[in-house]
């Protein structure tokens, strides 16, 4: 029997899906599993936009920068902050409600992010694989679009979600001691972080970013290629726009 440590030490990203579909019962229920998650004052600032089509996934591509994942995927999870639905109730119930501002988007953020996660342990329970997306937030304008998302509504992460084809590779973590401080925070000596970062730099895959690259060091792979300050502040704009578009930014 798969055990829940199982399912946590053993989980794989997964980029390759076969063919096969994923039974309406069978999401639902992981869909449901997912929803019990923690969330902020019971309120449940999030939505799950749940694509199946072909046509629609063809057109959330591009905003994913066509990474195959989303066309090849029968399933794509977007898990959106949403004070959409709040906003509504509120007013019915005669509320007024004070949610236009960047705390109320973080709120629903979180809620968004523990949902997601909740979401990929329960379908991993059941033997299906799944990849998130980082270019969700880089786009966010595009797949607002192409989802009709209204106003109080943002997608903050998406996930593919299928039938792993093959088992890929496990990717590395740092050792728990870089990530976990006792008590307060204590921070690093160069010495600490020669020492916690060693072993990541000894891999094999490393040494190949870093060749490929034409970088010396895998920090500047980071820096330089994958995540670039250029882009860092290009993609933040983008979504403070997208944020005082959608009416998180009015107070």
């Amino acid at each position: 029997m798969t055990t829940i440590e199982d399912i946590l030490l053993k989980r794989r990203t997964v980029r390759k899906y076969t063919h096969e579909a994923i039974d309406d019962n069978l999401l639902n229920d992981i869909l449901n599993m997912g929803c019990r998650a923690s969330t902020t004052g019971n309120m449940q600032v999030y939505s799950i936009i749940v694509t199946k089509d072909k046509e629609i996934k063809q057109q959330l591509a591009p905003s994913h920068f066509n990474q195959k994942m989303i066309t090849e995927a029968p399933v794509v999870l977007t898990f959106c902050a949403d004070f959409n639905r709040f906003n509504k109730w509120c007013r019915l119930r005669k509320a007024e409600p004070g949610y236009d501002n960047f705390l109320s988007f973080i709120t629903a953020a979180i809620d968004a992010l523990l949902v997601a996660q909740t979401v990929c342990i329960a379908a991993e329970a059941r033997g299906l694989g799944i990849c998130y997306l980082g270019t969700t937030t880089y786009m966010a304008h595009k797949i607002i679009e192409t989802l009709r998302l209204p106003s109080g509504v943002v997608p903050v992460t998406t996930v593919t979600l299928g039938w792993p084809d093959g088992l890929p590779e496990q990717v590395d973590r740092l050792p728990l001691e870089a990530v976990v401080h006792n008590e307060v925070y204590n921070d690093y000596s160069s010495g600490r972080i020669e020492a916690l970062y060693s072993e990541k730099e000894a891999r094999q895959d490393s040494h190949q970013f870093v060749k490929e690259n034409n970088k010396q060091t895998l920090a500047q792979v980071f820096t330089d290629i994958r995540y670039k300050k250029s882009d860092n502040i290009h993609f933040s704009n983008t979504l403070l726009q997208v944020l005082k578009d959608q009416g998180f930014m009015n107070n």
